[in-house]
């Protein structure tokens, strides 16, 4: 029969139940097993930054979808119950992150996020004057272009960063010169608002952390993405030291590549080992067989979600998608609410697996064709379970398959990668040249 005005609702409410969000601590439809298994990364961090004498660095990262802001959240809140004053910064608010990054601009995004989150929180600024017009005025007796400094008296630092490329390259181009002393200047004065923050606290040993989220998605586009990736490995690894800001804990989130690109880095940055959150494990060690365990997990996030989901899906077909989601958390959602504006007739409920397929194929397709040289280099991934990154020239290549979620990263005792379960067949069906 047709579709009944109460079955619309239903399906209505489960597509809003799945949406894709950051939560925060506490929120009841957060299930502590989806990152929370052999170990726990941000309950590492936490300990790493009690641990720590006069400041520290730590480093998250993970694929896209396996709620890295959800767990910074999470951090935050169990930071603060152990007496840390902790900002949080959302980096792609400050920088543009299709474009090449300097040790500058990222600082001066830092100083500048840890700048407004001060003046938010106690309404003043130390010294009584915000990062952003100590940087003005540092250019403006630094650079001698004058169309620059002139325009620098008119614009908005923060805004052009994050969406003008040619103020950006500006800035690049006029701190090189002073690069030493820009360091020292950004670290001069987020010490002073490590300073500031204790005599407003009244603790003259109190932990101050900034948490800076988003650094994961800089990435290249086009013919610009080597030149942006090799940034990115000068970033932290040729600057590594100037990452540590005296006085200051921080944690960045890294790109998942980060350790094939600048493997080391950490030990610069005071010995930081990089925390990393993989998709659920639902499948066994190394292989494709379903893992009932990480199934289950699955199962739960919907029910914790929308209890009545039985009515909807067989479990089969749940289990389905969710074998077919390769365990990432967003993916799996996306697949079932793809499948939700396709039901016409309660008649179709509870869907079964050969419902599903054509949301199966429409995600398939977004991430086809792909050329037959990736493909090869698929193949070797799914013989391996290893990156097969062979060159430097690679990376930008490894770096899509990352962030496109064409390859994604497991842990089962020790981390492992496989292609998208959605990709298996065209991978497995290619004949490499010569072949």
């Amino acid at each position: 029969m047709p579709l009944a005005a109460a079955t619309r609702e239903e399906l209505k409410s489960l597509y809003n139940a799945l949406n894709d969000r950051v939560l925060e601590p506490g929120d009841p439809v957060y299930v502590a097993q989806v990152n929370q298994g052999s170990t726990d990364a941000v309950a590492e961090i936490a300990t790493e930054i009690d641990w720590q004498d006069g400041g520290g660095v730590c480093l998250f990262t993970g694929q896209r979808g396996t709620g890295k802001s959800t767990e910074l959240k999470r951090l935050k809140q169990q930071l603060e119950s152990a007496g840390a004053v902790v900002f949080y910064t959302d980096l792609s608010e400050y920088l543009l992150l299709t474009k090449e990054v300097e040790i500058s601009d990222f600082l001066v995004s830092i100083a500048g996020a840890m700048s407004e989150q001060v003046l938010q929180r106690y309404q003043a600024s130390p010294g009584n004057i915000g990062y952003w017009d100590r940087f003005k005025a540092f250019l403006n007796s630094k650079v001698e272009l004058k169309e620059f400094t002139l325009k620098l008296e008119v614009v908005d630092i923060k805004a052009s960063l994050k969406a003008d490329p040619d103020f950006k390259r500006k800035v690049q181009e006029a701190a090189r010169g002073y690069v030493a002393q820009l360091i020292q200047e950004a670290h001069g004065f987020l010490a002073e608002c490590v300073d500031f923050v204790r005599k407003q606290e009244g603790q003259a040993d109190l932990k101050v952390v900034l948490l800076v989220d988003s650094v994961e998605r800089i990435r290249g586009v086009g013919s610009e993405a080597m030149a942006v990736y090799e940034s990115v490995r000068n970033l932290f690894f040729g600057h590594a030291e100037s990452l540590r800001i005296p006085m200051l804990h921080v944690v960045y989130t890294i790109p998942p590549y980060l350790s094939v690109l600048a493997a080391g880095a950490g030990t610069l940055m005071g010995g930081a080992v990089a925390r990393r959150l993989v998709s659920t494990h639902i499948f066994k060690d190394r292989c494709r067989e379903g893992d009932p365990e990480g199934l289950a997990i699955l199962r739960k996030v919907v029910t914790t979600r929308y209890p009545a989901w039985e009515r909807i899906f067989s479990r089969e077909a749940l289990e389905k998608l969710g074998m077919s989601s390769g365990g990432d958390l967003r993916e799996f959602f996306r697949l079932v609410r793809l499948c939700l504006p396709a039901v016409r007739d309660d008649a179709q409920l509870p869907l079964d697996t050969e419902a599903v397929k054509p949301a199966e194929n429409a995600a398939r397709n977004e991430m086809l064709p792909i050329p037959a040289e990736h493909l090869t280099w698929l193949q070797r991934i799914t013989k391996t379970h290893e990156t097969c990154l062979e060159k430097d020239a690679d990376l930008p290549t490894l770096a899509h398959f990352l962030d496109n979620r064409l390859v994604l990263n497991y842990r089962n005792g020790s981390d492992w990668y496989d292609v998208h379960p959605l990709l298996r067949e065209v991978v497995d069906n290619h004949a490499p040249t010569g072949a």
